[in-house]
């Protein structure tokens, strides 16, 4: 404690309010450092405030030096920067805003500035300081105000602060309608809500500002005043809303979800702002909002924050769309359960002639890149034909179903709520397992009728001895096959993002009416077939862009990354079953003795349980961050999912 003591008296002793912008700074900066000490504890800090209350309180030449300091202090420095835009984003593009963000951590700040936000960033630069702050009492905050009381009046005699606090205000309600003007908010609002609570906004605040500073107060008129701004703003504030219903019917936009989140921040501030000049105590309102600005500020200096927020409004761009696609890949009954069987082994049967159409390509000997083209491309024209012909691709599933799942996880509190979504986790594993079941068993005795086939035609096996043995090999439970399984599952997730994104964008710059309604497009399809295709294509759209980039990356990604020396393959759970039994029909009977062929079917399950899984793991946390489901009812789901395998564990495989 005498250490202490002797360092705040050389602190109070450097206190001169004549001296220039840069050392008054760090003077401040210096004692703030002092109030934290070694962080140990927020209560620490406290106590260190009372103990620099103390000190100043007890000399009068001190206070007096203290409120010269805060008059230079407060004419120097434009804090209505500090109120109305610290934690505010200026820009919605993720590249700039992350390198300003990295120019902040790397770059030194420099004290010499009248940028208050700059400065409020070296003072209180971390979550620390919100904490104590937040732990002085009521008489700790009157002490302070006290000695900073009338230090800084207006011409009108009224406190510089209050004129301060208001100039925020207005700034930030002129963000705010600005925000509401725009063409982008405005003509996506309701019919019945529109912009109209923006016209009147900032006559309802002129009037407020007039009884705010009116002499003498009527307090009945500011009173009034306030209530009336209050309820326009809020009235704003529900304009605004009105647009996520336009976003969710008709596309997300990054861009716009972030002017509506910038616009109920703003509201937010004002709202803090206006406690602190309506109280008849500000000191605690003033208190709170100095914590949020430090929290806020936290936010928008961490990199985290910003992949966060921007990871989030990504989710729900790209699952909002899927999750109306997905809904059909549910079964929820014995009838769907034996539809969704047939839909995979016509899949299954499908793919066998993929795979014919894949050792065909490798015959060929084309060099690496174009052979992994052709492939991709064969790829995609078979899975867009699994699609058209309504027939089913099992491991593409978790990845549409699980945004169709992380929808109903909107309204999650109740337990009732938990136990719908654990019957949909039950219903979707149940589907995986019929689709899988229904792929798996009929792409090897079709793959076995092709390579006869083939081999009468020929006069000879599909694959020689070499290349059977070779297939076998490399599909082996033995080998990195697990490793690669999991690698697809991220393609299939990653194939999910690109439907998800491409749905929404078909969407959100309506082109479907433009394919309906373009006068050219009209005249050279003509009404009736534009009609079919517009509806058509809004219906396969997110079919088509995951069918097409997932078969373009399974043929590419063994390409490229032999490019960089990484020997990396792709094992999908249908085309690895096809292949096996391609190699086994090539060897003859003679391959049920080889151990080889064992530990490839051995594999198979793997496969599929990782496809399936890893698929679905990320797209189902991505879900999970677009609606952001906190960990508490994350950790209830987990325990009830558990608590369902271990009561009714055939509930998972088999409908009831």
């Amino acid at each position: 404690m005498a250490a202490a003591s002797l360092d705040l008296q050389g602190l109070l002793a450097r206190l001169d309010p004549t001296a220039d912008v840069a050392q008054r700074h760090i003077w401040l900066v210096d004692v703030f450092d002092w109030l934290r000490g070694d962080r140990a504890s927020p209560q620490a800090a406290v106590g260190r405030v009372s103990l620099l209350l103390d000190a100043v309180e007890a000399r009068p030449e001190l206070r007096g030096r203290l409120r010269a300091w805060w008059r230079a202090f407060t004419q120097a420095v434009d804090l209505t920067t500090l109120l109305a835009d610290y934690g505010f984003a200026p820009r919605t593009a993720f590249v700039s805003e992350l390198t300003e963000r990295l120019r902040r951590k790397i770059l030194p700040g420099t004290p010499e500035t009248t940028d208050a936000s700059d400065l409020f960033r070296m003072v209180l630069p971390g979550a620390f300081d919100a904490g104590w702050i937040a732990l002085l009492d009521d008489a700790q905050l009157a002490r302070i105000g006290n000695l900073l009381a009338d230090a800084a009046l207006d011409d009108d005699g009224a406190p510089r602060w209050r004129h301060t606090v208001m100039d925020a205000v207005t700034y930030c309600s002129s963000q705010v309608v600005a925000a509401g003007f725009s063409p982008e908010l405005r003509l996506r609002m309701s019919a019945a809500s529109e912009s109209r609570a923006f016209h009147a906004l900032m006559s309802d605040l002129d009037a407020l500002r007039e009884q705010m500073f009116r002499a003498p107060r009527n307090e009945d008129a500011l009173q009034a005043a306030f209530l009336a701004f209050r309820d326009r703003l809020d009235a704003c504030r529900a304009s605004a809303s009105s647009v996520y219903t336009h976003l969710e019917d008709n596309g997300i936009s990054v861009g716009l979800v972030f002017r509506l989140r910038q616009l109920r921040e703003r509201v937010l501030r004002i709202r803090e702002l206006l406690d602190c000049l309506i109280s008849p105590a500000p000191a605690p309102s003033v208190a709170r909002l100095v914590g949020r600005l430090v929290l806020a500020g936290g936010e928008r200096n961490s990199i985290r924050a910003l992949i966060a927020s921007n990871s989030s409004m990504l989710a729900a761009k790209v699952t909002e769309r899927s999750a109306e696609t997905g809904e059909h890949y549910i079964t929820r009954d014995r009838a769907s359960y034996l539809q969704m069987v047939r839909k995979a082994a016509g899949g299954g049967a499908l793919t066998a002639l993929t795979v014919l159409l894949k050792f065909g390509i490798y015959s060929l000997a084309l060099s690496a890149f174009w052979s992994g083209l052709w492939s991709g491309l064969m790829y995609a024209a078979s899975f867009v034909a699994i699609q058209l012909l309504h027939l089913t691709l099992a491991t593409k599933q978790p990845a549409m179903t699980a945004p169709a799942m992380a929808a109903r996880l909107r309204d999650i509190k109740t337990d009732a709520a938990v136990a719908d979504f654990v019957d949909e986790v039950a219903n979707l594993v149940r589907s995986q397992v019929a689709a899988v079941l229904g792929n798996v068993g009929l792409v090897v005795p079709a793959m076995l009728a092709l390579a006869l086939l083939v081999q009468f035609a020929l006069g000879r096996p599909l694959l020689d001895a070499a290349h059977a043995a070779a297939t076998l090999q490399s599909l082996s439970l033995a080998g990195p096959t697990a490793v690669f399984a999991a690698l697809t599952g991220v393609l299939l997730f990653a194939a999910s993002i690109v439907a998800g994104w491409t749905e929404n964008a078909f969407v959100l710059h309506r082109l479907d009416s433009a394919m309906r309604y373009n006068p050219r497009i009209g005249a050279f399809l003509g009404a009736a077939r534009a009609r079919r295709w517009a509806t058509f294509m809004r219906t396969h759209i997110s079919g088509f862009a995951s069918n097409i980039s997932l078969g373009l990356m399974l043929g590419l990604l063994p390409a490229f990354a032999g490019f960089f020396g990484l020997g990396l393959d792709v094992r999908h759970v249908t085309l690895s079953a096809g292949q096996i039994a391609a190699a086994a029909a090539s060897t003859g009977m003679a391959v049920l003795q080889q151990p080889a062929l064992w530990w490839a079917v051995a594999a198979i399950p793997v496969i599929g349980a990782l496809n399936v899984s890893v698929s679905f793991y990320f797209a189902f946390r991505l879900a999970l961050r677009a609606h952001s489901v906190s960990l508490g009812d994350r950790a209830r789901i987990r325990s009830a999912i558990w608590a369902r395998w271990r009561s009714r564990p055939i509930s998972f495989f088999l409908p009831a």
